[in-house]
């Protein structure tokens, strides 16, 4: 099973500040397939979509506030994001009052199943990707099962599994867990040593990873997303891909 490999332009973020064309340029001759956005760099849809078409990548998702995604809001997001390409609209953080205590997560996930049912006429699908308090108990229970037990299947897993580890969780039972949920993952190193570790060079057992989401977890994309730097920012992602061929995902 061949899933497709996109990049966080997060791990990015500087060198798309200053030259966005010329960074998704490297980005798409490294050989990644797709970009998540974080942030848009004061572009408009249709500027976006004519860089990735030119480049031939696809948009594989975007993080985005809670906020643009209700009232009316979430129809201008919607537009824009029909111009991107782009059916994959995740929330990457939640404001204190979403997450403070089990029933603010019970009542997030019923604003999640919200918006899930304005999304189904326009096929796209909303989601939630962790850091690490979502591994930390709370009231008995991890965050993350309080809110994936009490959303939607449409709603996306998007598990990040450095930040869980960080956070001392284990996030990879969960691709089993929520069978099908895992929509879109993002691969991110986790290593007790060294602080700066690229993907495929820590502890994370990343061919159990693999099993699970091509198995269980419905996975679509791979999302490689890197925030330490061992190397200039450009070089640790190719070197991310690099690592993601010899383990035969690439």
């Amino acid at each position: 099973m061949t899933i497709p490999i996109g990049l966080q332009l997060y791990s990015v973020r500087h060198e798309c500040a200053a030259d966005l064309p010329g960074t998704l340029a490297a980005v798409a001759k490294m050989g990644y397939v797709g970009v998540e956005f974080a942030g848009y760099y004061d572009r408009t849809a249709r500027e976006l979509r004519a860089m990735l078409d030119d480049l031939g990548l696809k948009c594989c998702g975007t993080h985005i506030r809670l906020d643009t995604l209700l009232g009316d809001e979430l129809l201008r997001t919607v537009e824009f994001n029909q111009i991107l390409g782009n059916k994959y609209l995740v929330v990457p953080a939640l404001a204190e009052e979403y997450r403070s205590s089990r029933a603010a997560w019970l009542r997030t996930a019923g604003i999640f199943n919200e918006i899930a049912e304005r999304l189904r006429p326009y096929g796209m699908l909303v989601g939630y990707h962790n850091h690490a308090i979502e591994f930390q108990p709370l009231e008995g229970e991890l965050p993350w099962d309080t809110f994936f037990s009490n959303t939607r299947k449409e709603v996306i897993m998007q598990v990040d599994i450095g930040n869980a580890l960080h956070g001392g969780g284990d996030p990879i039972p969960y691709l089993a867990r929520y069978p099908g949920r895992a929509i879109t993952v993002h691969l991110k190193e986790y290593s007790a040593t060294d602080p700066l570790a690229i993907l495929g060079e820590g502890d994370v057992p990343w061919q159990r990873v693999f099993e699970l989401c091509e198995t269980q977890g419905g996975t679509e994309w791979y999302i490689v997303e890197q925030e330490s730097y061992k190397y200039p920012p450009l070089e640790v992602v190719a070197r991310c891909l690099d690592n993601l061929r010899r383990m035969g995902k690439a």
